[in-house]
Formats: C-alpha cells, structure tokens, sequence
C-alpha cells in the first residue's frame, strides 16, 4: 500500500501542484500588488485587536475574529511545524525549507483569497446557524452541474484528507513523540494508550459543538505557541555560533543539494521543491481550503479584514514556528542522528536539554497536534453536514475518533504518504475556485482598503 501511494504522490506532487499552488499564490501577490508586504502591519494589528481568554460566547454558529484565527491556526500550526519539519529536511535536504520559504510567502496571497471569499460567501444553514467555506464559494464561481460536482469533490476530499488521514497524522506523531520520551527513561509506553486518552478527551470536545471548540482553542493556540517558541529561542541561542552555516545550508541546497549534501545522499532540486511544497502546504494550508471553515464564522466588519487576519496566521506558521524547529535541528547537529519524524525534533531538543529535550517536544507536540485535530474535525464536519445533513456529523465525529486511535499505532511513512495523497486532491477544486473568483478578490481588497 505504502509503495501505490508513494507512486501516487510522485505524480501529484510533481510539476503539476507546484505550478498550481505557487502559480495561484504568484497570481494573487502581483493581483493584490504584494499585499502580503503592503498590508503586513494592518493584518498584524488586526489579529491581536480582539485577542482575549475571557471566552467570549459565540451564537448561532459564529466567533470573534481572534476564535476564528485561533482555530484557523489550530488547523495549521500542528505536527507539519514539528514532525513536518523534520521530514521535510530529511527527505529534500535543508534546501527544502527555503522552498518552504517561497511557498508560504506566495501563500499569504493566497489564504488572504480564501478567507474573502469565505466570509463573502458565507450562509445561514437550515439550523439557522453560520457556516461558510470553500464548497460555497466554489458553487459561486462555477453555476450548474459542473460547481455542483466541484464542490462535492472537494467536500469528500476535506473529509478523508483532514477528518481521517490527517488526523491519524496527529495522533500517530503524539504517540511517537510520547513512546521516544518514555523510552529513553527506559519505560515501555504502547502508543495505542495515548490514541485513546486522545479520543476520550477529543470526543468530549466534539460534543459540545463549535461554542466549546472555540472557547478551547483560543486558550490553548496562544499559550502552545508561547511556551514553544520560548523553548527555541533558548535552544538557539545556546548554539547560535552555528546559526550562519545553518543559513548558508539552506540556501545552498536549495539550488544544489550535492555541494553540502554529497550525491550519495541522492537528493535534488526537485526533490527539495516537492518537500518543501508539500509539507509547507501541510503546515500553513495555504490554498488548501481548510481554514476558510473558520473564517467564514468570524464576526468580522469586512472581508478584507479577515483576509489580512489569515494572511498573518500564515506568517506565524511558517515563518516563525516551523522555523524554530528547521534551526533546532540544523543548528543541534541532530540530523547525523538517523532519526527522523517527530523523533529527529526531539533529538535536537534533547542535545541542549538532555533527557527533559524529548518530553518538552513530546508537551508541546500534544497541544499542537490536538489543537489541530479539533480543528480539522470541525472543518470535516462542516462538509460532512454540506453532503449528508446534521444527523450524519454524528457518525462522522465516531469515526474520527477511531481514526484518532487507529493512527496511533500506524507506522509514520505510510501516515504522512496517505496525508501527501488526499491533500494534494483536495487542492485542485479550491484552486481553480480561487482562480475563477480572483477578480472579485481585488474588489474585495479595495473595497475594504477603502474602509
């Protein structure tokens, strides 16, 4: 199975999902005239405008713009900033986090376009609740049979890729990060007790619909990425005399590989670009269609607003979280270790903190991965309910918690392949959704510019 769905990817993750991801973020950067960099500070401002741990209600379905962000970065900041990280620089050299680098700037652009028009062309469903998401703006930008189909492609993709498969990968690399933790104090953990604490804890969040996901994720969103980044800013300055070559690394292999790497470590440009793409894209989502799902419930005053709100989660994604764990690794040494996943985080971790390294990644890749798996039910369920109707959320959240539990004792390649595979069908259908709707886009930025 591992080696048809290996196979898979090579053709997905090949030219054809580079050129469409990075050409729509191009697309969208010069369309908005760089947006991304023009209106960087009004997006940050904006984003923290309504920070708050009060736990501010939300009714009929909706949230304050900070819940909204919160779970929009519980969806992208996950097991892709750790894990993978770590995989990438594995698997396409340190020259894969440059390209991860390119993708996420073009990729501001591009979540800037789906929160738009996620929030232009949100709804009021048969409960009288809000909901949005790409599946509505995709029946706008395509009319008849043709949008129909589109979005019912896409609603079955989102569901498998981000509700199952993906979920698997969260909770596969906390019982990963817990089994090497336990480990090395030489106790035997099987991981298959972690997948069922998670289920037991998710299935009760689930429960309480979006009102208890949305009081949940804005707490813990903020203090994750605290605690983590404060955790990489020591590490890094421990070994900070190591920081240029690491630079130099990345920059370098992107370009050529076998000037740092040796070409008995066989990787390429090419192999370096299809890392770097996809597991950015697992990371940030940009182009994804994931995040919209919470967007479109956003109170916000305009589209444009959430748009620069989502642009930043990006930012934060990429270019700082998943960050600190690509120099953690590359400054530490820790690739000469063999390790790879979830484990090759830790091993960094553990080179400057000995023994407390591997469960402090272990801590923060729970509320990570967790923060994640909330969030990405919610958006399965959105489209679940598009599909099926409310009875079938039901069923869906149990078979997500079976999922939670089968992934944990999965083995890692095979889980991130299935993952690669899913995503990459549920790009195509939002892209061509986003390339069709762009001209509204640029209406929607200087409508709102203008405000």
């Amino acid at each position: 199975m591992l080696e048809l769905v290996v196979k898979a990817n090579g053709f997905l993750w090949g030219i054809l999902l580079i050129i469409l991801l990075c050409g729509t973020g191009i697309m969208f950067t010069f369309r908005l005239k760089f947006i991304q960099i023009r209106k960087f500070t009004e997006g940050w401002k904006l984003l923290f405008k309504d920070f708050s741990f009060n736990g501010a209600k939300s009714e009929n379905g909706e949230m304050t713009p900070f819940q909204a962000i919160a779970t929009a970065i519980g969806g992208q900041v996950g097991t892709g900033n750790l894990a993978g990280a770590a995989t990438a620089l594995i698997s396409g050299g340190p020259g894969a986090i440059f390209w991860m680098w390119v993708s996420a700037f073009f990729g501001m652009s591009t979540i800037y376009a789906e929160a738009s028009l996620a929030q232009k062309y949100k709804t009021v469903d048969s409960d009288g609740h809000i909901t949005g998401g790409p599946v509505y703006y995709i029946r706008q930008a395509f009319k008849g049979t043709f949008g129909k189909i589109l979005a019912t492609a896409f609603a079955i993709f989102i569901v498998l890729a981000l509700g199952f498969m993906g979920n698997m990968v969260q909770s596969n690399s906390i019982g990963s990060a817990f089994t090497e933790a336990f480990a090395s104090r030489g106790i035997n953990l099987n991981p298959l007790v972690i997948g069922l604490l998670l289920a037991v804890v998710a299935a009760f969040i689930f429960i309480g619909g979006t009102k208890r996901l949305s009081m949940v994720v804005e707490k813990i969103v903020p203090l994750m990425a605290f605690i983590y980044i404060i955790g990489s800013i020591i590490l890094l300055a421990m070994n900070i005399s190591n920081l240029p070559a690491a630079l130099k690394m990345i920059f370098v292999c992107a370009f050529k590989p076998e000037a740092v790497l040796g070409g008995a470590a066989g990787i390429t440009i090419k192999e370096a670009i299809r890392y770097g793409v996809a597991r950015g894209l697992f990371s940030n989502e940009a182009g994804m269609g994931s995040t919209p799902h919470a967007h479109a419930r956003a109170t916000a005053k305009t589209p444009h607003e959430q748009g620069l709100r989502a642009m930043i989660s990006v930012f934060i994604d990429t270019f700082i979280i998943l960050n600190l764990t690509a120099f953690s690794i590359l400054c530490t040494g820790a690739m000469s270790t063999g390790k790879t996943g979830t484990a090759l985080a830790q091993a960094a971790f553990v080179n400057c903190f000995g023994n407390w390294g591997d469960l402090y990644v272990a801590i923060c890749l729970l509320f990570f991965a967790f923060s994640t798996i909330l969030s990405w039910h919610f958006f399965g369920a959105i489209n679940v309910k598009y599909l099926f109707g409310e009875k079938a959320v039901k069923i869906y959240s149990c078979l997500v918690v079976l999922f939670i539990i089968l992934g944990s004792t999965l083995k890692v390649d095979l889980v991130w392949e299935l993952a690669d595979f899913f995503n990459a069908l549920m790009v195509i259908p939002n892209i061509l959704a986003l390339a069709a709707l762009s001209g509204l886009v640029v209406k929607l930025s200087k409508n709102g510019s203008a405000k």
